[in-house]
């Protein structure tokens, strides 16, 4: 795959990672109550859903490529619809309090990863519409989607221990109803950047 194909993948798909949503704000939650390195366990889970999600999401997107090149350009347009949404909505999202289960076992917070990703329609949603542009059907697909797989579940990992490591010194900040709302605004814009950015690419 080229490189600039690849950079603008990983760029893409970091901003979507790193903004907030269920898999991290559970990352950030334990790493308040059970520390990171107890978190670890939770984000084994997550990423093998992610790896699932993310298979199962490349497995359609191929399909859809050696099919009908019209139902590839629908696709994105839904793709950056569902996103454009899921901005609004994470713009005027309520703020709630973050918990966790401090006796949650090991098995539990791989678990609880693990059905936190695959249960998220946002994780389905975001894979579907960020894939398209970066694969070449004119290319082998198998290579290119298991590059693509590893980057996301390295990215994944990354942000994970982002919101894990920050849980615990940013919490104050993070459970005060306005500095929660700003990041939401945050997120909110990321997603609305990504959109156009499929509509328009």
């Amino acid at each position: 795959m080229e490189s600039s194909r690849l950079l603008a993948f990983c760029g893409s798909f970091f901003l979507i990672a790193l903004s907030p949503g269920l898999c991290m704000t559970l990352a950030m939650s334990l790493g308040i109550s059970v520390g990171v390195r107890r978190t670890l366990w939770m984000m084994l889970g997550e990423l093998a859903g992610i790896a699932l999600v993310g298979a199962a999401a490349m497995a359609g997107v191929a399909a859809v490529l050696l099919g009908s090149p019209r139902v590839f350009t629908a696709f994105k347009i839904v793709g950056a619809a569902y996103l454009l949404w899921s901005a609004w909505s994470t713009w005027n999202a309520p703020v709630k309090a973050l918990d966790a289960n401090l006796r949650a076992t090991r098995s539990g917070l791989c678990a609880q990863g693990f059905v936190t990703a695959v249960a998220n329609p946002k994780a389905w949603a975001f894979m579907m519409a960020l894939l398209p542009p970066f694969i070449d059907p004119t290319s082998p697909l198998a290579p290119q989607m298991a590059v693509l797989l590893g980057l996301m579940i390295g990215i994944e990992f990354v942000c994970l221990l982002i919101y894990a490591q920050g849980g615990r010194s940013l919490s104050d900040l993070l459970l005060r109803r306005n500095k929660a709302q700003w990041l939401n605004h945050v997120a909110a814009l990321l997603m609305v950047g990504v959109a156009m950015w499929l509509l328009l690419g």
